[in-house]
């Protein structure tokens, strides 16, 4: 038995069949709004948030999960004979989950003793967080080092990208979260507004005014980031917007080299904050899973 376990939270957006072939540990997010609380991909999934949402006039809130938690689930996997859990997490400038996967940590190293955890800040949301708890997994499955695990956790970072669009700035705007983008909020009604993520937090990349020119514009930046030559790994995000994915991704693998695509749906969690027709892609360079030693 592989004795290293892989949790994350429920905003890395990792299709389900995916998680339960690597066998990757969900603790979710939760949703709240008046009364009633989801816990993200649990309770609710994204065909009937993305049909709910645009009916609210107030948008739902989220809150991280807890110490309480992710100790719960440490606790689990302990039960079951894991001796070192990896905890991967969103961007701890953005969230206080990674502060809570830490503690809870140190609370079961405390607690149950010859358990290792160690809780990791991608400093990325979505599938660039995803695609580093499936480059963990896969790695663990492999039999590869804790240790080992992070380092190779700490090269994705830095070349994790995140190019996303969205038919309107309202959801973000409206839930805070926009950040230093706030001035693509124009008046413009058909604007197609670019955000990314550095050092994680949101951090506006330009925008368009069609939706042709702003997928056109995505596919330039991955190929001036990386190279025309260079290999990628690449997951193409959308919220209620699937029919939009085949476009990028048909404009995209003509001008750099994937190796390994795959579609994501945005969690709900997430999706709050941009709203349904979002697209985007998330991507890192295969080079960053090679060993320089």
């Amino acid at each position: 038995m592989n004795d290293i376990a892989i949790v994350c939270d429920s905003s890395a957006s990792i299709p389900e069949a995916i998680r339960a072939e690597l066998n990757i540990h969900l603790v979710p997010i939760y949703i709240h709004h008046g009364d009633k609380v989801w816990r993200d991909l649990i309770d609710i999934r994204q065909d009937e948030f993305y049909q709910w949402l645009p009916t609210l006039e107030k948008l739902p809130s989220t809150a991280y999960p807890g110490p309480d938690d992710f100790l719960k689930t440490y606790e689990l996997l302990a039960a079951e004979g894991y001796k070192n859990i990896i905890s991967i997490h969103i961007t701890s400038k953005s969230s206080g989950t990674y502060q809570a996967a830490k503690l809870a940590g140190e609370m079961a190293e405390e607690k149950l003793g010859g358990l290792r955890v160690e809780a990791f800040d991608t400093l990325n949301v979505a599938m660039c967080h995803g695609w580093m708890v499936i480059e963990a997994a896969r790695a663990a499955h492999r039999g590869t080092s804790v240790d080992e695990i992070i380092c190779l956790l700490n090269r994705i970072v830095p070349t994790a990208n995140m190019i996303q669009t969205a038919d309107t700035l309202k959801y973000l705007h409206m839930g805070g979260r926009i950040g230093s983008a706030a001035h693509l909020m124009g008046s413009v009604l058909n604007i197609k507004p670019l955000i990314g993520m550095r050092d994680g937090v949101i951090v506006p990349l330009g925008r368009e005014h069609s939706r042709k020119k702003v997928y056109k514009a995505m596919v330039n930046m991955v190929e001036e980031t990386v190279g025309s030559g260079s290999k990628i790994k690449v997951a193409y995000l959308h919220a209620a917007a699937p029919d939009q994915i085949e476009i990028i991704r048909s404009m995209l693998e003509k001008r750099v080299k994937c190796v390994e695509s795959l579609v994501a749906e945005l969690s709900p969690a997430l999706g709050v904050h941009s709203g349904p027709g979002t697209t985007g892609i998330c991507y890192f360079p295969v080079s960053a899973l090679e060993n320089p030693l």
